[in-house]
């Protein structure tokens, strides 16, 4: 008989918090593989979910986008019953391997046990989980049992696009989801490197869909080169755009046409391609350059960790924010997900090469050699403009201390590094949606996203708008709350009597949890 663990109600109080091992830095910056500890690490998932404390509320819960069933799947993987555990983890989420190694975990944030204490390792768990329902089959494709004879079509193949498609197929309607690059995946394809999430866990939900019967267009630029997106309406008895908040941000300073000056999905897009076997190495390229990244937040983490891997001679990473403390602030109380320092892998892999001098970074680019030693990262700072060379070749980069609460320069605090490579991290306004709004009849809210309202509905009849098309820049458990909320809308609107079987999990208002 397998031998099963007994969890303890007092583990909370005996057991650490322990987050899924990476590997060593030396080891992961050599390659592009994920950055995790082979195996399944299931001895300390066991641990940590018996950390647990199945909380009267569980804020957990209610902090999950998803609303994922944590405290469920915690005692079923405490007592080591794997497979109903992962039941209910895909009980809420199409896709918990996404959310597992890509989502911040605001549940962590809403975990009680985070009062006082480490909060529960959430996001190792439903990793672990994920891993290990597709090691053992146990995510097999769920075709419909019968089909509606109602055709739907999707605009985008990320996350938001992918959960409302695999709904709505196993709802059983004919789904066919258009894609604008020549393979479907969207960011979780060409935006996020492998480092962070093993590409075969994309092809493998890809795999899922296509079974079941979701049916995928690529190279099909809906609204652009020559696809009316007015047309999708002829074909489709309802349409959801899925396109993602794509619309990169730009830094107005002097110099910013300066050759070697890009935009952060550019690069990645590249980096990832070579992966993919589309060429051999990348256009844009950090190997053996002097390398400033700036933006602070996922995206230029992103680009922190390709540069290391493609042999940068230095990077340094530039934050307008200021540095957050290592503890909640007085305005942030818990469960709210708080702004505290957070250090990723791509930033500890930086550190610890500048320390060992793999990567310079300090004194020969002007920055304070401990504030180096410490971080590839600079805060509360504000660039000014660029210079360049009589080829027009970005050389250097002027920054200064910025302004508390503001991205106004400091008087008397700028400085000049070199640099050869500039990737520009800052985010993103929302879709592009030249081709797409006025033939759909969309229109966009003041932050640029396209508005809907309380049913995902959007323009013309039988239009929905999900995830960061609607919502704007946000997480993936985001999009994919979203994606299935839609799906749900979608499917209602078809049925004849206005009613659904599939959940709900957010309306398009909600946002994360504040006070």
């Amino acid at each position: 008989m397998e031998k099963r663990h007994n969890p303890d109600i007092w583990d909370f109080l005996r057991t650490p918090r322990q987050d899924w091992p990476l590997r060593p830095v030396a080891e992961r910056v050599a390659d592009w593989q994920e950055v995790h500890a082979s195996g399944r690490a299931l001895p300390l998932v066991t641990e940590q979910a018996s950390r647990c404390m199945d909380c009267g509320i569980p804020f957990c819960h209610h902090a999950c986008p998803l609303g994922n069933l944590i405290p469920e799947w915690n005692a079923l993987a405490a007592r080591e019953d794997w497979q109903e555990a992962a039941e209910r983890l895909h009980a809420t989420n199409n896709f918990p391997e996404f959310t597992g190694f890509l989502c911040p975990a605001p549940c962590e944030s809403g975990c009680v046990l985070g009062i006082d204490d480490a909060p529960v390792a959430i996001k190792a768990v439903e990793a672990a989980l994920a891993v290990r329902a597709w090691e053992e089959e146990w995510e097999p494709p769920r075709p419909p049992e019968r089909h509606s004879g109602r055709s739907v079509g999707v605009v985008g193949s990320g996350p938001a696009g992918l959960a409302c498609a695999q709904q709505l197929t196993r709802a059983g309607h004919t789904v066919v989801v258009y894609e604008r690059d020549d393979r479907p995946g969207g960011l979780l394809r060409y935006g996020i490197p492998a480092f962070k999430m093993d590409k075969s866990f994309l092809d493998r939900r890809l795999a899922q869909l296509a079974a079941e019967g979701t049916v995928f267009r690529t190279d099909m630029d809906i609204g652009g080169g020559g696809t009316d997106a007015g047309r999708l309406l002829t074909r489709h008895d309802a349409v959801v755009v899925a396109v993602g908040a794509t619309a990169a941000r730009e830094l107005p300073v002097p110099g910013r046409e300066l050759s070697g000056v890009h935009q952060a999905m550019a690069y990645l897009t590249q980096a990832n391609r070579v992966l993919e076997g589309d060429y051999p190495c990348p256009p844009i390229s950090a190997e053996g350059r002097h390398v400033v990244i700036i933006g602070g937040g996922d995206t230029g983490a992103d680009c922190l960790g390709t540069a290391l891997r493609q042999g940068a001679a230095s990077v340094v990473q530039l934050d307008i924010k200021p540095q957050p403390g290592v503890e909640r602030a007085e305005d942030e109380p818990w469960p709210v997900h708080a702004r505290v320092h957070r250090v990723s892998p791509a930033h500890q892999e930086g550190g610890e090469l500048v320390r060992e001098g793999a990567v310079v970074a300090g004194d020969r680019d002007g920055l304070p050699r401990e504030e180096a030693l410490r971080d590839v990262r600079v805060f509360s700072a504000a660039t000014v403009r660029f210079d360049g060379d009589p080829d027009g070749r970005v050389t250097a980069l002027s920054l200064a201390g910025a302004e508390s609460g503001t991205r106004r320069p400091l008087p008397g605090t700028e400085r000049v590094i070199p640099v050869d490579l500039v990737l520009l991290a800052l985010g993103f306004s929302g879709p592009e949606s030249a081709g797409l709004a006025a033939p759909l009849a969309l229109r966009s809210t003041p932050t640029g996203a396209f508005a809907r309202d309380a049913h995902y509905a959007a323009g013309l009849p039988g239009v929905f708008v999900a995830g960061d098309a609607g919502r704007g820049q946000s997480l993936v458990v985001w999009a994919i709350a979203e994606g299935r909320a839609a799906a749900a809308c979608v499917d209602a609107y078809l049925s004849p009597d206005g009613t659904t079987a599939l959940p709900m999990p957010v309306a398009p208002g909600d946002r994360p949890l504040t006070l």
